[in-house]
Formats: structure tokens, C-alpha cells, sequence
């Protein structure tokens, strides 16, 4: 992995070299092995390297034979071998041995399309010095970050942080209102839109051009669903299945330097660690995240996938206190406000690898959006369900049990449950009846908000500009296909792969890869009949079938236990305590004029009590003390921590 930056000025002939360098400077972080900056005739392109494929002969920025293509690269493209064969047997000369220059010359020979024949993840700009213009492209599933902004004299801005587009000259770092009320209800932005008013996001899937004329933004993929034509049975689908992840894995291990992987205990990365030991003869290396409050912990199973598995493991055990110290700075990475402390145990796991004399890891993440892991898939059946039967009185006893970390949900009776998981016709005539008690909670914490901000969004409808936004076809998907359609389009670039993922990991060097991500196997999962991913309510059925030989039974049949680290006592820890009063002092709270003093400081004092109790009072802490971070880092304190991290 590495970062990316660069700017383009059509009507100068002055290269920005000196800008993009400084940029891409900020980003040293994603790219600690070396730097590089190409400037010619209107544009300026650079380049941080974290070198792991082609480590002598892969610098970039990096051309093609004439000098007439540029390219600057953050990603991998996992088949670039196959890819770089059939180039030369068209006659395509390489002179390194990277996937990099394999871009370079099936963008040659396809143009934009060259984007099809990609498997892997990636964030990439190509400026072509003939037809002087722009091509940007970011992958399918939103593994790897591009962000852009038109600044003003009318440079186009484009970098792998916001923070290095945010460091050029003249543009604003005011917080966007609807942004807030997104994150707020959806615990994401919806590309293009970023917590910053004047930066953008290039969306997962989509490609653009930029030219004197104008930019011109389309999708090259996008989710879809057609599970119910395809009648083979189960165990020909569980063998296809292993197959297509079997190779999926094997070419993500390719690199010229070590690779490790994740192993939480759950199927899912175990599955992946089971894979690796197929294709490797050394003793791998093993992470994983353990937790002194046993509600979150997961050491048990990690311990019993080690032994069944024969690696060479390490861990972090993190403490609340630990989690309450590095949170600003999980927060700095992640550029937008966070309602979860989950990716701060995360940033520490990547020190670790870091530490650890690695540079890459493999995980299991995307097989609970792929194949049917998450409880809200569940409890959209269970919903739908009771909805057609509300005599039924085994689903509320269901949904009682579907969330035991919820203590107040078990003792509930059945017409709050009905009110809270929305088992009326109004929400079953939504086309996100799925997600709708999730936001629902989530709405809870605008109740914060200050009596400004509520005014200045009071005419926007988040649901609106959703509905908008979706296919077609949705409408006509089951259920449960719609739910995976809203995890996989927005939570999973917006939160899991970002906040939870390459934020934390790259802020220590490190690049994580996915198997269950594979082109092949995501196009796989959406045909897949909903049956295969969720046998009554035994989630990702298919994949504890294909892996019966894989891992051993008692992983396979263990209850899912959601990764969750500890959220509002990691705050009120005393390692939190001084920048959180500072930050929630009614003082700094009307300077930033986001939420309201007297409410957030009923929420304090209800957790200094001990009565803070439930997903609400834990989301709103965070929410609202990662938002303050975010005002703070990003206004009075942005130009000193620029410059510290430029020097």
C-alpha cells in the first residue's frame, strides 16, 4: 500500500512540484520506504511507496515506454501475473516486474475499461501528457481511499487522505452539517460527500476523467443480487465456494516481503488462516486483539484456533485506558467523527504487526456482508416473520436473544419490542425495513445536536437522498438481499474497510487484504440463493459447510460474538479524562457549535453516576467526543500538526 497525491492546472505551465510533495509528505505514514514526484505541464503527481511487490524496480511515479503515461498507485492488483502475460503476448514491453506498470499498459490497450480486467483493491491517477487529462479509479468494494476537491484558482486536488487534500493551499476545512447528520444516523457519509464541505470522495466503484473542459464521474460496478436462478445443490455450491476462496487467498500472498494474517477466533479469519497454511511451509505469523473485560474477549477461541492451526501468534490485550489514550489519534486517521471506540484496538493491533516486522496481513473481513454473517440479517427475517404472523410468540422471544450484550432488550415485553424493531406496516412499506431499528437508535444521538445545527438541517431528509440513490432492481431483491445491498454500499466502504480498516492499519504501515473481497468470490455470494447464506437462522451456512475439513467444529458452531471493544468506559478512563473534559467544557462546545452543553454534560454526568446504560449513551459519548476531536484537530490545530508531520 502507499499514498497518493497529486494536482492538476490546466491553464498553468508552472508544475506544482513543490505542493504535492508536501502533500504527499503528510501521508509519509502509508508510505515510509520512499518517495517520489513527477511534474510536467499542468500537473504534479506523488508518491509515498510501502514497497512489497517489485521492491528494487517498483518506484513511482512510474511511466510507460514513451513517457506519455504517468501513473501514481495505492493498492494491489492481485492478478497483475496473469494480467502482465497477456500483455506481453500482445506485444507490450515491462521493464520492472510490479503490478504498477501492468495498470500502466492495460490502460494502453483498454482505456478506462482496463478496470474490468482488475482483481484486487486499488486507488489510482493516470495523467496522460498527450491528451493532457486525468483518469482516476477506485475499486469495487472501496478497499482502497481517494478523495478530491476543485481549490480555489481552479487546481483539481486529488490524495489518499483528506488531510493531505485539506493541506493545499486555499482549501476550507469548514464540517459539513449533513455529513454530521449522516454519520448520525447512518455511522457513515454517503460518498461523494466527507465530513468536509469542500472535499469529496471518489465513491467505491467508480471512475473518473478530469479534463480543461470539465470531470465526468460513472460507475464501473456496483452490488447486485440474482440468487434465485441458480439450482445446483448444496454441496456443488460449498465446493465452488472453497475453490474460488482457496484462490483467492493463494494470489494474495503474493509479495516479496513476509504476510501474516488476522486470527480473532471467528469463522472468518480462521477459514483465512486455515487457507494460508495450504500455501506456505514457514510458520505463520498470527495477530490478534485481546480484550481485559471479559464481555469483549475472544482469547478462548483464539487460543483454540492456534493450537488447531499450529501458528506463531501474538497479541495486544488492550486495557480501557489503552483504548481511551490512543483514541484521538484513531480519530486523526479516521477524518470523520465515530460512534464506536472499535477501531482503536485495531490501530493498536497494527503497531503490533508493524513492531512485528510485518507489512501485510490477510483477514476475514467481507465475509459477513458477502455471505450472510451479520445479526441485522437475522433480525430482518425474524422481523419479517413475526410481521406476517403477529400472533407469533416465538419471534419475540428470537429477538430477545439476538442481541445478549443488549441487558435491557432480554426483559422487555412484546409491544416495546414491537415499537423498537418496528414491526408495523409503515416500516414494512420501507425499502429499508432492514436497517430501519438501527437508525432509528442511531437518530437518538442528534437529540445533541445544538439548536443551531438542528435549524440548519431541519429541511434535509437523509432517507430522501438514500432513496434516491438506489438501483432499479432493489425493489425487486428479497429482503435479505436489500439488507446485504446497505451494508455492502455503505457500511462496509463508509466504517468497516475505512475506520475499522485501512485508516488504522496503514497509520502504522501495514496493508490488509481480503480473500472474501476477491472479484470472484463477491460476484460468487451474489448469486448465491439466500438459503445458502442463512439456513433458517444458522448464518454463512455455506461457508462453515465448505470449511468442515478447514477449522475445527467447535469455531464453526461457536455463536457469533460481534467485534466490540469498550466504548464509554474507555472514555471516562482517567487516561481520557483531560482532553475529554476539555473538549465537552461548555467553553469549547459553543466554540465548535455542534451539540448542545447542557445535554452533553447530563450525558457525563450520567456516566460519572453509573447510570449510563445501553447502545444510546455509549454511541452518543463517542459520537460526541470524536466529533469535538475532529473540530479540534482539523481547525486550530491542523496547521501545528501539518507541519509536525511534513518536517
Amino acid at each position: 500500500m502507499c499514498g497518493i497525491a497529486g494536482c492538476v492546472k490546466f491553464d498553468s505551465e508552472v508544475p506544482e512540484a513543490s505542493v504535492a510533495g508536501r502533500m504527499v509528505e503528510i501521508l509519509r505514514y502509508r508510505g515510509p520506504d520512499g518517495t517520489g514526484i513527477y511534474a510536467g505541464r499542468g500537473a504534479a503527481l506523488a508518491h509515498a511507496r510501502l514497497s512489497i511487490i517489485d521492491v528494487a524496480g517498483g518506484r513511482q511515479p512510474m511511466h510507460n515506454e514513451d513517457g506519455s503515461l504517468w501513473i501514481v498507485f495505492n493498492g494491489e492488483i492481485f492478478n497483475y501475473i496473469e494480467l502482465r502475460q497477456e500483455l506481453l503476448e500482445a506485444g507490450h514491453e515491462f521493464a520492472t516486474n510490479s503490478d504498477t506498470e501492468v495498470i500502466l499498459h492495460l490502460y494502453e490497450e483498454r482505456g478506462a475499461d482496463c478496470v474490468h480486467a482488475l482483481n484486487g483493491q486499488w486507488a489510482f491517477a493516470i495523467w496522460n501528457t498527450r491528451k493532457r487529462e486525468l483518469f482516476l479509479s477506485r475499486d469495487r468494494l472501496g478497499v482502497r481511499p481517494l478523495f478530491h476537491t476543485t481549490a480555489p484558482g481552479g487546481a483539481f486536488v486529488f490524495a489518499s487522505e483528506v488531510k493531505a487534500v485539506l493541506a493545499y493551499p486555499g482549501v476550507s476545512r469548514e464540517i459539513d452539517p449533513v455529513a454530521l447528520d449522516q454519520v448520525f444516523t447512518l455511522w457513515c457519509t454517503i460518498a461523494p460527500r466527507t465530513a468536509f464541505k469542500d472535499v469529496r470522495e471518489l465513491p467505491p466503484g467508480c471512475s473518473m476523467l478530469v479534463t480543461e473542459s470539465g470531470t465526468k464521474e460513472w460507475p464501473h460496478w456496483r452490488p447486485g443480487y440474482a440468487g434465485a436462478g441458480d439450482a445446483r445443490g448444496e454441496a456443488e455450491m460449498a465446493e465452488e465456494l472453497l475453490a474460488l476462496l482457496v484462490d483467492a487467498t493463494r494470489i494474495r500472498l503474493r509479495a516479496d516481503v513476509p504476510v501474516g494474517a488476522y486470527l480473532s477466533g471467528g469463522l472468518d479469519s480462521t477459514v483465512t488462516t486455515a487457507l494460508i497454511r495450504k500455501f506456505t511451509s514457514a510458520r505463520l505469523k498470527t495477530f490478534s486483539v485481546s480484550f481485559e473485560e471479559e464481555e469483549f474477549d475472544e482469547s478462548q477461541y483464539q487460543r483454540e484456533a492456534i493450537r488447531a492451526l499450529e501458528t506463531d501468534h501474538q497479541e495486544v490485550r488492550c486495557s480501557n485506558g489503552d483504548i481511551g489514550r490512543v483514541f484521538p489519534e484513531v480519530v486523526w486517521h479516521a477524518e470523520k467523527p465515530i460512534l464506536r471506540t472499535a477501531p482503536a484496538p485495531l490501530y493498536l493491533l497494527s503497531k503490533l504487526v508493524n513492531e512485528s516486522g510485518y507489512k501485510v496481513v490477510l483477514t476475514g473481513e467481507g465475509s459477513d456482508e458477502m455471505l450472510g454473517g451479520y445479526d441485522i440479517f437475522k433480525e430482518t427475517k425474524i422481523r419479517e416473520f413475526w410481521r406476517a404472523h403477529p400472533d407469533s410468540r416465538l419471534r419475540p422471544l428470537l429477538l430477545r436473544r439476538l442481541y445478549p450484550y443488549m441487558d435491557n432488550m432480554r426483559n422487555q415485553p412484546e409491544a416495546y419490542l414491537r415499537a423498537f424493531f418496528h414491526i408495523d406496516s409503515e416500516a414494512a412499506a420501507s425499502p429499508f425495513f432492514s436497517h430501519l431499528p438501527r437508525w432509528r437508535v442511531t437518530e437518538y444521538l442528534k437529540t445533541f445536536f445544538s439548536d443551531r445545527l438542528r435549524n440548519e438541517l431541519s429541511r434535509y431528509d437523509v432517507y430522501g437522498e438514500l432513496r434516491s440513490e438506489l438501483p432499479a432492481e432493489y425493489g425487486v431483491w428479497e429482503r435479505f438481499c436489500q439488507a446485504q445491498y446497505l451494508e455492502t454500499k455503505y457500511l462496509l466502504p463508509g466504517y468497516i474497510l475505512s475506520s475499522q480498516g485501512d485508516r488504522v492499519a496503514m497509520a502504522h504501515s501495514v496493508e490488509g487484504r481480503f480473500p472474501f473481497l476477491d472479484k470472484r468470490v463477491v460476484e460468487f455470494a451474489s448469486r448465491l440463493p439466500v438459503r445458502f447464506k442463512m439456513k433458517g437462522l444458522n448464518e454463512k451456512y455455506l461457508l462453515k459447510r465448505a470449511a468442515r475439513e478447514l477449522v475445527p467444529a467447535s469455531i464453526r458452531s461457536r455463536p457469533k460474538q460481534p467485534y466490540r471493544a469498550p466504548d464509554g468506559k474507555s472514555l471516562m478512563d482517567a487516561s481520557a479524562r483531560e482532553y475529554v473534559e476539555e473538549l465537552l467544557s461548555p467553553e469549547r462546545l459553543r466554540r465548535y457549535g455542534i451539540f448542545d452543553a447542557g445535554k452533553t454534560a447530563m450525558l457525563v454526568a450520567k456516566f460519572r453516576a453509573g447510570r449510563a446504560i445501553g447502545v444510546r449513551d455509549n454511541m452518543a459519548l463517542v459520537g460526541i467526543v470524536s466529533t469535538q476531536l475532529l473540530a479540534h484537530q482539523y481547525t486550530s490545530e491542523f496547521p501545528k500538526r501539518i507541519a509536525a508531520s511534513a518536517a
